[in-house]
């Protein structure tokens, strides 16, 4: 019998690898869920490339981002962007942390990122800028410590997406699908931004606007109708290769060597 969590745990890597396969992940980045009965818990992959994540991938955490089991397998250092975000906002229900190529040069330049098409309107009135140096100093540009995900966390504030100085994004949805639409079309609205750069002067959307075509294209029906297309092509994509990725070996070196965490 197929219980809420095994749907979550298919639901969850589909994400994975959807957003992966639409260019936003690569070999980094990670998507989560909130527990779909428990919200003091959080599903996440083992540490594993996006593209590559199996349902039986997927583990549950606390909110201060501990496994609810203990495991040998490596984690991802950065869960604590998963675990400060659903400590801190009830309405969350899915994250994704990504380092998407049109993304980063907002994150580098300080740039401020604005809605330039209707679609990019998911972004929100505003995007907030986190610079780990101004609470931490000098650090790895990993956020590996909770008070960096709570400090993260707070400069989310209520908006759905914070980017990360010389680092990369986070994106917030109220629903896994809902977290796929914005967390593609953000990425696709930065490239476009840029591409407008180079023609001269842009012209984003106004608050108003911004505000109308979030709410428009965040119904249920222009979300599923992307969140179906993304899945056919992602079976498209996949073939017969799901299979082979899911028989991909679970450790690396011997047997007996335990995942060292990062």
């Amino acid at each position: 019998m197929t219980t809420k969590l095994d749907q979550a745990r298919n639901v969850l890597a589909r994400a994975n690898r959807i957003i992966a396969n639409e260019g936003v992940l690569d070999a980094f980045g990670h998507v989560s869920m909130r527990h779909p009965t428990d919200p003091g818990r959080y599903l996440l992959s083992r540490s594993r490339a996006p593209e590559l994540v199996q349902p039986d991938d997927i583990l549950e955490f606390t909110l201060d981002s501990q496994p609810v089991k203990s495991t040998d397998f490596r984690l991802y250092g950065e869960r604590v962007i998963h675990g400060g975000i659903y400590q801190a906002r009830s309405d969350v229900n899915a994250v994704c942390h990504h380092h998407a190529p049109s993304i980063l040069p907002f994150c580098i330049s300080g740039m401020d990122l604005k809605p330039v098409y209707h679609l990019g309107a998911t972004l929100g009135e505003k995007v907030p800028l986190w610079d780990a140096r101004d609470e931490f100093g000098d650090t790895t540009l990993i956020v590996a410590k909770p008070e960096e995900g709570a400090s993260l966390a707070r400069a989310l504030g209520e908006n759905w997406i914070v980017l990360m100085r010389r680092h990369g994004a986070t994106v917030a949805g109220i629903s896994l699908e809902e977290l796929t639409f914005r967390t593609i079309y953000t990425a696709r609205n930065a490239a476009l931004q840029i591409q407008a750069h180079m023609l001269g002067l842009v012209s984003p959307l106004n608050r108003a606007e911004t505000r109308l075509a979030g709410e428009y294209n965040l119904r249920p029906g222009p979300v599923m109708r992307a969140w179906e297309y993304w899945n056919a092509r992602l079976d498209k994509a996949e073939g017969g290769g799901a299979q082979v990725r899911k028989r991909a070996p679970r450790k690396s070196g011997s047997r007996r060597t335990k995942k060292r965490r990062r």
